[in-house]
């Protein structure tokens, strides 16, 4: 865990996180695999799910977070997906939507594969910026290095950096030093569970010269 001017960030592995502030709002992003001790929490104000692959869009565990006040903020492509979901509310986004859920503000950027075939722009898979005690915190979703960077000014970035199906820690420190340049902080993710390992993590941290970077144990 980490704690960065108030706002506690709790990496699950993949690209999953759980961002709380000050005990009160709580915050899944693409939960995927998580441990035991996330089980049957049943404590989600608010989940957002960048696309409807299995590895982010998991009604396995989804089930241990939705809680009776849980609003859900997904990718519109998860929608057919999560009808049956029991949620409080369930909120299709498309790149570029802009809401305000449970107080907190949310933006959806878009998020796809430059140079592969994965993660295509047409489907409208997103990555998220929330905003929490007046910090920007960018969940990139799955994506490679795209144009749309430029424009976020993140003040921490959440970057997957293991390959294969997005960038590379190569690629994603070149999108941190040049693009996203991120005021505070970068964080590495998307390694240690389907692709990728600590060392890609360890690999960004030492070519990313743009902010400081911290790698996070997971949780």
């Amino acid at each position: 865990m980490l704690e960065f001017d108030g706002v506690r960030l709790h990496w699950l592995g993949h690209d999953g996180y759980k961002l709380t502030v000050e005990g009160k709002t709580v915050i899944y992003i693409d939960p995927y695999q998580i441990s035991d001790s996330h089980h049957n929490k049943n404590d989600a104000d608010i989940i957002l799910l960048s696309h409807n692959h299995f590895d982010h869009l998991s009604m396995d565990d989804l089930r241990h977070l939705i809680g009776n006040n849980t609003t859900i903020v997904a990718a519109k492509e998860c929608m057919e997906q999560l009808k049956n979901v029991r949620a409080a509310e369930t909120k299709g986004v498309a790149p570029g939507d802009k809401l305000t859920v449970q107080g907190i503000p949310i933006e959806a950027v878009a998020a796809y594969n430059t140079n592969k075939h994965f993660h295509p722009k047409a489907d409208g898979k997103v990555g998220f910026i929330i905003t929490l005690n007046k910090m920007r915190i960018y969940h990139t979703g799955d994506t490679d290095d795209i144009p749309e960077m430029s424009a976020i000014e993140p003040d921490i970035a959440l970057v997957p950096v293991s390959g294969t199906y997005v960038m590379t820690a190569e690629e994603a420190a070149k999108a941190v030093n040049e693009k996203i340049k991120p005021k505070k902080l970068a964080i590495p993710m998307h390694y240690g569970s389907i692709v990728g390992t600590k060392k890609d993590a360890v690999k960004f941290k030492q070519l990313v010269t743009a902010c400081p970077v911290e790698i996070l144990d997971k949780e």
